[in-house]
């Protein structure tokens, strides 16, 4: 999703260039709109980490103490 994003600025940096102004806007909005979803979801699945962590390893050290005990 990234990658769209900048691929959106590159072509409203060309087109910008040349002076295609309805080009470029659009093209502006859509890298806009694209980088601000990557932001959020990028937000999102670290909040995620963060809050699953004590889970995972709780989970981890439970199975390693169950095969050393068996």
């Amino acid at each position: 999703m990234l990658t769209w994003a900048v691929i959106f600025l590159i072509i409203a940096i060309v087109a910008a260039l040349f002076g295609f102004a309805g080009i470029a806007n659009v093209s502006t909005q859509i890298a806009k709109v694209l980088f601000f979803i990557f932001l959020i979801l990028f937000i999102v699945s670290l909040i995620y980490h963060f809050s699953n962590r004590e889970t995972v390893t709780t989970t981890l050290n439970f199975h390693t103490i169950e095969m050393i005990v068996t």
